[in-house]
């Protein structure tokens, strides 16, 4: 799922924003969410710090002695790959918006029209450009989950199921159809399970583990055990280097 935070001065703008898009998402199938909305830029600011944002649309001049631009740069620093959307009554500041990498740029007053287009070119953007992989794709839907939130992937008969720990999701489909689009963090363990090692925070008896109460676990098989604790020790040693 893709979080959309929205920050505009304008209370009125921000509630017509979060209504048209949610409108969009439920007319498209699209698995998004506007997961914050605020007037304040050190609100935003501080919420990207200590969430996931994955779309970001802004107005350029806030009333403030931060500008979008400002927080635009600032996230950056948090977030290469955050999408920027600018929305903007005043079309002289896009030169400037330029410069950070934008995805879109919106000219107020906004139309459903236009930023159905933008987003459902987003997600297309997003489908289409894998290849850092930074999101995984579900087959034959909208659904778009982020790859570093996904704990491991469990085989569970002609399905699949992405473990996360925040919700599942599944799909009808093999472990070699998918094998090629995860990032190579993506390491076979056992038969049923391919795990994200970067979640791991701990191995016991040859049990995984990705929370510290055991809410989350997977075995590692016996057949694929030597290739990874080798690759999870060749891991542990680039880190230390």
């Amino acid at each position: 799922m893709l979080n959309f935070v929205l920050c505009d001065d304008n209370e009125n703008v921000l509630n017509k924003f979060s209504k048209m898009l949610d409108l969009i998402f439920v007319n498209n199938d699209l698995d998004g969410k506007v997961s914050f909305v605020t007037s304040n830029p050190k609100e935003v600011l501080e919420y990207a710090k200590n969430n996931q944002v994955d779309v970001l649309i802004l107005d350029i001049d806030l009333k403030s002695e931060i500008s979008g631009i400002d927080i635009a740069n600032k996230i950056r620093n948090i977030n290469k790959k955050v999408y920027l959307i600018f929305a903007t009554a005043h079309l002289e500041y896009l030169m400037l918006a330029y410069k950070c990498k934008t995805f879109d740029y919106l000219p107020k007053p906004i139309s459903l029209e236009n930023l159905e287009s933008t987003v459902l070119r987003l997600f297309n953007d997003i489908n289409e450009n894998q290849s850092d992989k930074q999101f995984i794709k579900i087959h034959n839907r909208n659904t778009i989950i982020r790859a570093d939130s996904i704990c491991y992937i469990e085989k569970d008969n002609m399905k699949l199921i992405f473990k996360s720990k925040d919700a599942n999701y599944s799909v009808y489909s093999s472990f070699n159809k998918i094998q090629t689009e995860l990032p190579s963090s993506f390491i076979r363990c056992h038969k049923s399970y391919i795990v994200n090692i970067n979640n791991i925070t701990s191995i016991e008896d040859d049990i995984i583990h990705f929370d510290k109460t055991n809410s989350l676990t997977c075995t590692i098989g016996q057949v694929y055990k030597k290739k990874f604790l080798e690759v999870m020790n060749n891991e542990f040693n680039s880190n230390t280097n």
